[in-house]
Formats: structure tokens, C-alpha cells, sequence
């Protein structure tokens, strides 16, 4: 990953492009959307799990949000995150370099979690993924606060995966629209965005 932010930093600093959005700007909008229709507080603290190249956290600050952190384990991809938040002018985001599966201790207490893709990356490490994913678990339960949100899009876990995955500790609030294909006479969608609460 510190390759792939490294290269996204360097045509940032080239040309001004900030690189990937994980699936699509239309992903931010649904979060966003999710959490005006639910009329969560602006000033909730809110953590980008994996925050990348930062985007997501721009577009919330647009939208009106006050308290936000963004978290990666490469400082390529913090960087990069920094840089954006200084062209688009928001100073009041936080960014730090931090690995949610050994978060720091003065990571926690959040309102709302949104991960768009960094369970999915996770999910694929070829050395004891199932561990990995526990450990993910047990870092989310760490620094959300009870009754907390937690927002996930993956393009790699069903809707029952996740319920399976997350069962422990959190319910499931809402399932959100995302784009259908239809191959086979089966209709499927190629991401699942769901909504958890922290019990």
C-alpha cells in the first residue's frame, strides 16, 4: 500500500489528482446521505478506518461535520491525506498514522467508524486473515463507543458474511442501496453497505 500512496502522492504533487476514490464518489454520498437522513449531530466524532488518500473526510467537512479523524497504517497514504486537507483548506481534520488492528489508546471513544474497502484489504492478507479479521472486530468494539455507529462498504463480503463477521457485539440498523447487476437470470450488487450499531 505505501507503493501504491507513494505513486498517488507524487501525481498529486504533479498534477493535483488525489487518486483513487474506493468505490466511486456515489459511496461517500450514501454515507453522507445516511447520516443527514438520520440527523446525526455535526459535531459527532467520526473515524475513517483506513482513510487513504483522505476524500471521504473532505467531502464530510463540506457536508458540515466538525470532529473528524482519519487513520492509515502507510504514512504514504497520511501524506497524501495531508495534502488534500491543505488544498481544499480544511485544517480541522485530523490525520494520523495508526494500525486499527493495535490501535493507540487515545483512539477511542468515537461516535461513528466508516470503513470503505480496509476490512475488504484485511480480508486478504495472505498470513491469518481470520485472525486478522478478529482483531478488526475487537478494535472496532475498542474505539467505538456503545450505541455507536459503524458504516462498512465491501466488495467483498455478502450482507450475510458481514452479519457473520459482526455478529458479535453489534446489530445490524439498515442495509443502503448500492447498483445491481444481473448475470444469469440472478439478480446480485457488486458492493453491500450496511449499518451497525455497538450494543
Amino acid at each position: 500500500w505505501d507503493a501504491a500512496y507513494e505513486r498517488e502522492l507524487q501525481t498529486f504533487q504533479d498534477i493535483g489528482d488525489t487518486g483513487e476514490i474506493w468505490f466511486g464518489e456515489e459511496s461517500m454520498v450514501r454515507i453522507i446521505r445516511w447520516l443527514e437522513k438520520h440527523e446525526v449531530p455535526l459535531d459527532s466524532s467520526v473515524l475513517d478506518i483506513g482513510t487513504g488518500n483522505g476524500v471521504l473526510l473532505v467531502e464530510l467537512a463540506k457536508s458540515g461535520y466538525t470532529n473528524l479523524t482519519g487513520i492509515d497504517y502507510s504514512p504514504s497514504a497520511i501524506q497524501l491525506s495531508e495534502k488534500v486537507r491543505e488544498k481544499e483548506g480544511m485544517s480541522n481534520i485530523k490525520l494520523k498514522v495508526e494500525d486499527f488492528l493495535a490501535p493507540s489508546a487515545e483512539l477511542s471513544g468515537f461516535d461513528i467508524c466508516i470503513d470503505k474497502g480496509t476490512f475488504d484489504a484485511v480480508s486478504l492478507d495472505p498470513e491469518d486473515a481470520v485472525g486478522k479479521r478478529k482483531l478488526y472486530v475487537g478494535s472496532l468494539s475498542r474505539v467505538l463507543k456503545p450505541e455507536g455507529f459503524f458504516l462498512i462498504t465491501s466488495c467483498n463480503w455478502t450482507k450475510e458474511e458481514l452479519l457473520n463477521e459482526f455478529g458479535e457485539g453489534f446489530e445490524i440498523l439498515e442495509e443502503l442501496p448500492t447498483p445491481k447487476f444481473c448475470f444469469g437470470g440472478r439478480i446480485g450488487n457488486s458492493v453491500t453497505a450496511l449499518v451497525f450499531q455497538r450494543k
